[in-house]
């Protein structure tokens, strides 16, 4: 590699790291490791082509064009956590992994970035929601959350709209349901 190309990798890796925290290559990695995945299954899960992802991960490109994909990238980062912590198995990580594949993404609050915080360093909304998301579904099957939601509405209805909002819906309606209820 020359000296221009050497520039515009490190370039590339700096423009990662201001986007998404870190140069892709040691996010990946470190997704890979955790998840026990290989590149082709961590590009099919994210929806990259192979060459793309290998790109990314050298720093030959550095943004990931797709908002849907820097989603998929959030979840898994998410889901890498679970798994260190133990709130989610090898085989149930496996089964999240095909939903992430499968997901469109929703509205990204933090634009294209990625990033998991506003400018003051505070968490955004989205990042809040999955959180909470990911609690209440660590506890609990969306079925489960529904049915307990079902029992709390006539006595909690506020109560119960949380759980079906948060454990089963959809993470943009638990951000338009977050921000309606700030203040």
């Amino acid at each position: 590699m020359d000296a221009a190309q050497q520039e515009a990798t490190a370039r590339a890796r700096e423009l990662q790291r201001s986007w998404y925290g870190e140069p892709l290559g040691a996010l990946f990695r470190r997704l890979i490791d955790d998840l026990g995945l290989n590149q082709a299954r961590l590009a099919a899960v994210l929806g990259l082509s192979a060459p793309m992802l290998s790109q990314l991960m050298s720093g030959q490109r550095a943004k990931i064009g797709n908002p849907a994909v820097v989603q998929r990238v959030q979840a898994l980062q998410e889901l890498a956590v679970q798994v260190a912590d133990g709130s989610v198995s090898a085989a149930e990580a496996t089964d999240r992994m095909d939903e992430i594949k499968k997901s469109q993404g929703g509205s990204v609050l933090t634009g294209t970035t990625g990033q998991t915080t506003n400018g003051s360093g505070a968490p955004t909304v989205r990042r809040v929601v999955r959180e909470i998301q990911s609690l209440l579904r660590s506890v609990a099957a969306a079925g489960d959350i529904i049915d307990a939601a079902d029992s709390l509405a006539p006595a909690h209805p506020e109560l119960a709209e949380f759980l079906r909002v948060y454990g089963a819906g959809r993470t943009a309606d638990a951000v338009a349901h977050y921000e309606s209820h700030q203040n």
